[in-house]
């Protein structure tokens, strides 16, 4: 039996715990973190993955894949220069960070990857599958784009575990990050000042244009378009009500606002559908849609279509926006996702 597996170590609490757990079970644990952060950003981070091998009395190898990772933070600015709403994690998960993890975990000859998410992987009728975690930390939506190649060799050891379990496991063990907070932030903008960073790596030119109405009435002039997303609220100017950003069209450069109830649809279309199992489940069928992480599963319908999907809720859902992610479940299991591409 081959009992080597690497676990991905991120520096933070949830990851030393799947380290321990696959220690108390026996297995030879190796540590391997990805360098992705821009310039030297992932250097805390690295510092306490280390400390945590150390602690455990395991390896940490280090993967510097910046360069990789730069088609996610290179989409990520372009996507809002194009007036999307990205969402890097869903793209970075089957392409950088799953995929080249378990790249090098089976070239050094290990059976499997394993990581912290807050997830099951279930087998059902021969394919895999991820299981929702029933607390507030599930991590299933950002899962959406994972592949059956990744999912037979990939474990996720917290799955049955709530936060304070697992942060009671690492003080055990003496490790400090047992009480480092979790991150709440796009992984390379710990300040969460996303315009600055777009600024920085892109240079855009912040071309003003205009607010209007849904009817086209000009109601203002905005600073740019990269600025905004769907659903803002905060910084759009006086407008003697609450205004809220409806949509943004690239092409006339306008930022259409209106109120809160404008931003509710009862339908969307998606487009670049991925199934976990690698096939649809039917046609058209019901199921449950989380457009977004923070958004509890929403009852609907998806009909596959020539150039995707369309979602057609039972009730009606707030701002969904373009180039944001739409992950598919049918009761608590997550099947597959696309992204949105319409209101």
């Amino acid at each position: 039996m081959n009992d080597l597996i690497y676990v991905a170590l991120s520096g933070g609490v949830d990851s030393a715990a799947a380290a321990i757990l696959l220690k108390q079970r026996g297995y030879n644990v190796r540590g391997v973190i990805l360098r992705l952060k821009p310039d030297n950003l992932a250097d805390d981070d690295i510092r306490d993955a280390q400390t945590v091998a150390d602690a455990l009395g395991i390896t940490l190898e280090v993967l510097d894949r910046r360069e990789e990772f730069k088609k996610i933070t290179d989409y990520f600015c372009q996507a809002y220069i194009d007036g999307l709403t990205p969402n890097p994690c869903v793209l970075c998960n089957p392409t950088i960070k799953f995929r080249l993890l378990l790249d090098h975990a089976i070239a050094q000859g290990a059976a499997y990857l394993a990581t912290g998410h807050y997830s099951t992987i279930v087998n059902r009728d021969g394919a895999f599958y991820i299981q929702k975690n029933p607390s507030g930390k599930d991590q299933s939506y950002f899962l959406c784009g994972l592949n059956q190649d990744i999912l037979s060799r990939v474990i996720f050891p917290l799955s049955d575990l709530t936060k304070p379990e697992i942060r009671a496991l690492v003080e055990a063990e003496g490790i400090p990050v047992a009480a480092k907070k979790d991150s709440q932030e796009v992984c390379f903008i710990p300040d969460n000042d996303y315009i600055s960073f777009i600024e920085k790596a892109f240079n855009p030119k912040a071309v003003p244009g205009d607010f209007i109405s849904k009817d086209g009435e000009k109601l203002g002039t905005h600073s740019g378009l990269y600025k905004y997303t769907i659903g803002q609220r905060k910084g759009l100017g006086a407008f003697g009500r609450p205004m809220y950003v409806l949509s943004l069209d690239p092409q006339r450069n306008t930022v259409t606002i209106g109120d809160n109830c404008d931003l509710f649809t009862d339908n969307v279309k998606i487009k670049d559908i991925n199934f976990l199992s690698g096939a649809s489940p039917a046609d058209s069928f019901d199921c449950l849609v989380k457009i977004r992480c923070a958004a509890p599963p929403a009852e609907a319908r998806l009909t596959l279509t020539a150039d995707g999907g369309e979602i057609v809720f039972k009730n009606p859902q707030r701002a969904a926006a373009p180039g944001q992610t739409a992950a598919i479940y049918i009761d608590d299991i997550l099947i597959g996702g696309g992204t949105i591409c319409n209101r």
